[in-house]
């Protein structure tokens, strides 16, 4: 689905976030070019929202660890320039004094000659680092009638998650007060269990975010940042709305879908979320024709499922899993997983729980349990991984929540061990 820009928007997706708790899944990536659901990176979800909804003027600022994001958009991301469409990836330029972003305002003010330039009347800043699905005119058309400098996207979640996020309290349809991260964060009703949170995304009004961000650089004291400053200064003044992104709505959306956002800031939301995808009915549905995730796919031969040898026990097969092209299920079985492009499981090996990235190769019966495999891994023949977590912890690292990081310096220490 792709409708015309009428609203004069420029879209600038903010993707430079290194995403340590991430680790080690992005020791050699920025967090929003980490590989999600097998075909795609984290970034296609905030980019096919864009242009599902009509916004092609689109900037990309990028900073840490930034070839494999760069790599990704010039592939997979070239819109028409002729109809003056673009995803521009924008790398840290330094164009302020010598010194990268200081904060997420402070990497949009270094940029803002993008905005000048452009001169929209609407700039819409997203993170380009969750998951979701959301029509971004829905929340446009509420903007423009609020007449607010600011509307920030926001979803309840339990008390317990609200400190990781800016915690918004609401009076009269704009946001009263602005808190980022508080240690403890209060209800969005006395005695609740939920609380109100940014979701990182936000439409401003040019004139009222370049004049804001002016003010901000040259406050010695301010973080330079959206969450920290500008927002808590907005919501003060009484100049920033909110939208309930509860009751956004896209075309072929199943109920469950409804609010769902997930920000996958670590280990173990990043593997329940992909879990998210697997189930029958998944919570998070990819194969809806209406608003597609758009992706870059290299080219790659099918799927392909091998040997049928049931009396040895030798048959290839896959349950309730999502298997990308050019991998082969060479009598393996994979259960609950998700396998990228190209990778391969071979005879009598049983894969449950995982994540596989692209060209993972898992040896004869080697057994893997809720783990996420990095790309191009060679999982030796007969290793146990996900069972014993005191043994894993001596060569992989493990989540708090058990969820194994397989990498291959980690396998060439367990192969050394041997």
């Amino acid at each position: 689905m792709l409708t015309r820009d009428r609203d004069n928007v420029l879209t600038i997706i903010l993707a430079g976030g290194e995403g340590k708790r991430l680790f080690p899944l992005t020791a050699d990536r920025v967090k929003s070019a980490v590989p999600f659901g097998g075909a795609y990176r984290i970034i296609d979800f905030v980019l096919s929202n864009v242009v599902n909804s009509g916004y092609s003027k689109i900037k990309v600022l990028t900073q840490y660890k930034s070839h494999s994001l760069n790599t990704h958009l010039s592939r997979g991301w070239r819109l028409s320039p002729l109809l003056d469409q673009y995803v521009d990836p924008v790398p840290a330029q330094m164009r302020t004094g010598p010194h990268w972003f200081q904060g997420t305002a402070d990497a949009v003010f270094q940029n803002l000659n993008l905005i000048l330039d452009e001169n929209p009347d609407h700039v819409c800043i997203f993170g380009g680092d969750h998951i979701f699905k959301m029509n971004i005119r829905q929340m446009m058309e509420e903007h423009q009638e609020s007449g607010c400098a600011v509307t920030v996207a926001a979803i309840p979640v339990p008390l317990s998650e609200a400190r990781e996020f800016g915690v918004i309290r609401v009076d009269g349809g704009k946001i009263r007060d602005f808190v980022e991260k508080p240690s403890e964060p209060e209800p969005t009703v006395p005695g609740g269990t939920t609380a109100l949170v940014s979701m990182g995304n936000y439409i401003f009004r040019s004139k009222d975010l370049v004049e804001i961000l002016r003010q901000d650089a040259e406050i010695a004291a301010s973080k330079h940042d959206f969450g920290h400053n500008i927002l808590p200064r907005l919501a003060a003044e009484g100049r920033a709305g909110v939208y309930d992104f509860s009751k956004n709505t896209i075309p072929g959306m199943t109920q469950s879908e409804t609010g769902y956002w997930r920000d996958i800031g670590n280990i173990d939301a990043y593997w329940k979320a992909n879990m998210d995808l697997v189930a029958v009915t998944p919570s998070f549905n990819l194969y809806n024709p209406y608003w597609t995730i758009r992706t870059y796919r290299p080219q790659v031969p099918p799927a392909k499922f091998v040997f049928a040898d049931e009396k040895n026990r030798r048959v290839g097969v896959a349950t309730d899993s999502i298997v990308c092209g050019g991998s082969i299920i060479s009598g393996g079985q994979i259960d609950r997983s998700i396998l990228g492009h190209s990778v391969r499981v071979n005879s009598y090996s049983r894969v449950q729980d995982s994540v596989l990235f692209n060209g993972a190769d898992v040896g004869r019966y080697a057994r893997l349990n809720r783990c996420i495999v990095e790309k191009d891994v060679r999982i030796p023949a007969e290793i146990r991984i996900g069972f014993d977590p005191e043994e894993d912890r001596k060569y992989f690292f493990v989540s708090p929540g058990g969820v194994v990081a397989v990498t291959q310096d980690g396998v060439d220490r367990w192969q050394t061990s041997r």
